[in-house]
């Protein structure tokens, strides 16, 4: 059926059903793979933020251009993910697919939701913890650590529904970006299909609720060495960027990307 598309890419239909299998064994496996690969996804999340933030603490860069620049490093993460292997909570609300087609339960979407965003803020939360102590942040005369600061106050200070269409609109993005990579059939397919949605998310300024594990602990972390000049960063704070912006999250990439794409392809034969 590829072949009709001119390429060896996997037709639109053929997505769906790998998304559908995917998002089965996904929702299946043991909690402990399940838990360490989330880890991992939060870990390279955070990584991409890094670089996010390398990027925007350039004074040198007109704010287009850092923006536009600080999503295309930010990309990394997604396509560590993606190629690597890991487990990360706002690409995993394309389970959905799986779900609305009855392979699996309520229960276990909400279990894998559940066990990986938790994995997730570990590894975000770690790799703040291992960039904070590795002084990363003083880096550029100390302007990257107060970038970190300045860009997680302006998250706390999000109001709960702005913060939530830009979950929303973020995870739209990112679950177009997986399901774009699932039509590639090598690492050149899948960074192409990734680079483009991420950059536009980051660029736009939409809200990802596993970056924000890592962005804002590492302000709170700087805050708290002596870092002073804006509003204290706080884990009430935090929470409250953190739950619209999930909440945004499973809207976008659950009811809008997997929910769509299952009525629109729910009837299709099997491959």
């Amino acid at each position: 059926m590829s072949d009709l598309y001119g390429s060896d890419a996997y037709s639109p239909v053929e997505i769906a059903r790998r998304i559908e299998a995917v998002g089965e064994t996904k929702a299946r496996m043991a909690a402990l793979p399940l838990a360490l690969l989330g880890v991992l996804a939060g870990a390279f999340i955070g990584l991409g933020a890094m670089l996010f933030v390398l990027v925007k603490s350039d004074p040198s860069l007109g704010f287009a251009a850092s923006s536009v620049l600080g999503g295309l490093v930010f990309a990394m993460g997604l396509l560590m993910v993606v190629v690597a292997g890991a487990e990360l909570f706002t690409g995993n609300n394309l389970i959905v697919m799986a779900w609305a087609d009855g392979r699996v339960s309520t229960g276990q979407v909400l279990r894998n939701w559940a066990i990986v965003c938790l994995a997730n803020f570990v590894g975000a939360a770690g790799l703040a913890l291992l960039v904070f102590a590795s002084g990363q942040a003083s880096l550029n005369g100390g302007a990257i650590g107060l970038k970190v600061v300045q860009i997680a106050v302006a998250k706390q200070e999000l109001p709960f529904f702005t913060a939530l269409l830009r979950g929303v609109l973020c995870n739209v993005l990112v679950c177009m970006a997986v399901w774009m990579a699932m039509a590639g059939r090598s690492v050149t397919d899948k960074a192409v299909a990734v680079m483009l949605p991420v950059m536009a998310f980051v660029a736009a300024g939409f809200e990802h609720s596993i970056a924000n594990m890592y962005l804002m602990p590492l302000a709170m972390l700087l805050q708290q060495s002596g870092l002073a000049g804006y509003p204290a960063v706080t884990w009430g704070g935090m929470l409250g960027n953190l739950l619209p912006v999930i909440l945004g999250n499973v809207l976008g990439g659950a009811v809008l990307v997997a929910g769509v794409y299952h009525l629109i392809y729910k009837r299709q034969p099997p491959i």
